[in-house]
């Protein structure tokens, strides 16, 4: 008989406030690919920590490989023969990519040969990366390949991939499941948490269903649908978002030859962007991870001011040297990418994270007027359906997911006239992805301009009523959502696209008379 590769029994955490899990018990066989599915705040990463020895079990038994572990460690658990990809990463951000991953590695091995193993690694699953880059150079999307690359080198008999294809263009993620599959049918086990169903379906072989942090299911997914999937996991199905016909007006954002060299030796340079984003649209862009999309936002954000005189126009008025406040006032808000740091100061309330973009609570003389802005907060948790402690919860203290919905729901509740959305549902569940889905639909209904930067091609091809590519810091012309495809999108993301100055020019000028 084949010895069960990892087998879970009875495990419960308790946090104060809140049971992460709850005698949650899991079996995986060896070569099985095992999905671990679950709304935001259901307990799947905190199980995946103890898995891995980051985190300790109040309650409950491990067994690998036959025998009762316990892990006490994430180094034990290398030794073991288990990895893990984190959704919030584990790297330093003063080393470079190299010296990262040399850390959980081999100490016999030397960081040259790392750094050789890293290269060969990297171009044998297409996740290009240099490793002597710093860590802190990096985009957040080359920040999980780093992540994965460190994972494979390991050659675990387990992997926990924590959704690992949130960066990869459709082509890539194609290419990591034959990966993934040649994994498994060498023995190797894995754990797969996404919020993407139908990779779920298609590559995963058993589905373990997590809610309020207990087992309230176990099935075959290929034997499922998206919807059955979905009602398994939040009870219901994600509500349908409602499709309009455009009507588009005046233009709100103006971007025009905006030529930017990144002040980041390992960024990405921009070359003449040009794009318009009218009142009551959504215009999406698309593309890899670490392909100019953090310089184009730094840019359009004001926390980069350097842009050409006359190359972004606000509502008619050049604001390529104004900051975020004046952006802010002509009623721009923004939605980094970078939740904790960037999106909210972790250690503050809820409440008072609202103070980094919102003044509407402030008294005469600037006075924090404290009660107004917990109902403030109050109101937001209650709407977006934000799992926190109330008002006053930090918000290092939320899921990711969690986090995001309150950060979405903070800009969006200001009613802005343009609003800039960098990987809205990035690490969200399906039931709140559609929730912040419709919410930005019905924001655009009302006659806001919204730009949405996403590397899920499913959400732009659902919520954008025209889309563009950015690769190696060129944007390519806009194309309307009915005459994308996935496949050509696909190959827009290497920069193949006809960039002929006629074909843009008439594209721009038919919009205009939209």
């Amino acid at each position: 008989m084949t010895t069960t590769r990892l087998q879970l029994s009875g495990i419960t955490k308790r946090y104060p406030g809140v049971v992460a899990n709850s005698g949650v018990s899991l079996t995986v066989q060896p070569g099985e690919v095992h999905a671990v599915l679950g709304e935001n705040g259901a307990g799947k990463s905190t199980l995946m920590k103890i898995i891995y020895g980051s985190v300790k079990p109040d309650e409950g038994s491990v067994m690998f490989n036959g025998k009762p572990v316990h892990i006490r460690n994430p180094q034990e658990a290398r030794a073991l023969g288990i990895s893990m990809v984190f959704q919030h990463f584990s790297l330093f951000d003063t080393l470079t990519v190299a010296e990262n991953v040399w850390l959980g590695l081999d100490k016999s091995l030397t960081l040259p040969e790392v750094s050789a193993s890293i290269t060969a690694k990297a171009t044998e699953y297409g996740l290009d990366i240099d490793p002597s880059r710093p860590v802190h150079t990096l985009s957040v999307g080359e920040m999980q390949r780093v992540e994965i690359i460190r994972a494979l080198l390991t050659n675990p008999q387990l992997l926990i991939l924590d959704e690992p294809t949130s960066v990869l263009t459709p082509q890539a993620v194609e290419k990591l499941f034959v990966v993934l599959r040649k994994l498994a049918s060498e023995g190797c086990s894995i754990l797969y948490i996404s919020h993407k169903l139908h990779e779920i379906r298609e590559l995963c072989t058993a589905c373990t269903v997590l809610r309020g942090g207990q087992v309230t299911g176990v099935c075959d997914p290929r034997q499922e649908s998206n919807a059955s999937l979905s009602r398994l996991m939040i009870g219901a199905e994600p509500p349908a978002l409602e499709v309009r016909e455009l009507h588009a007006g005046a233009a709100v954002l103006e971007v025009k030859g905006l030529t930017l060299q990144s002040d980041d030796p390992f960024g990405t340079h921009l070359h003449d962007v040009a794009l318009t984003v009218r009142a009551g649209e959504v215009v999406g862009i698309a593309g890899v991870s670490g392909n100019g999309q953090s310089e184009l936002l730094y840019a359009l954000s004001g926390e980069d001011r350097r842009a050409p005189a006359g190359s972004i126009r606000l509502g008619g008025q050049d604001v390529s040297h104004a900051g975020p406040g004046r952006r802010r006032a002509q009623g721009q808000h923004f939605v980094p990418e970078e939740r904790l740091g960037r999106g909210a100061v972790p250690t503050l309330s809820l409440a008072h994270n609202l103070l980094l973009s919102r003044t509407d609570a402030l008294g005469a003389g600037g006075w924090i007027r404290v009660g107004a802005l917990k109902a403030q907060a109050v109101d937001i948790i209650a709407r977006y359906k934000v799992k926190a402690n109330g008002p006053d919860a930090a918000a290092k203290s939320l899921s990711g997911g969690n986090l995001q919905k309150f950060i979405v729901g903070r800009e969006i509740e200001a009613k802005p006239k343009l609003l800039i959305v960098s990987q809205p549902t990035w690490g969200v569940d399906v039931g709140a992805a559609a929730q912040i889905r419709g919410e930005i639909l019905k924001l655009r209904d009302a006659g806001c301009a919204v730009l949405v930067v996403s590397e899920e091609l499913d959400e732009l091809f659902e919520i954008s009523d025209r889309l563009h590519v950015i690769a190696k810091g060129r944007l390519s012309p806009s194309l309307d959502r009915a005459d994308a495809t996935i496949e050509r999108i696909g190959e827009w993301m290497s920069g193949l696209w006809d960039t002929a100055p006629q074909h843009h020019k008439k594209e721009e000028t038919a919009h205009a008379a939209a």
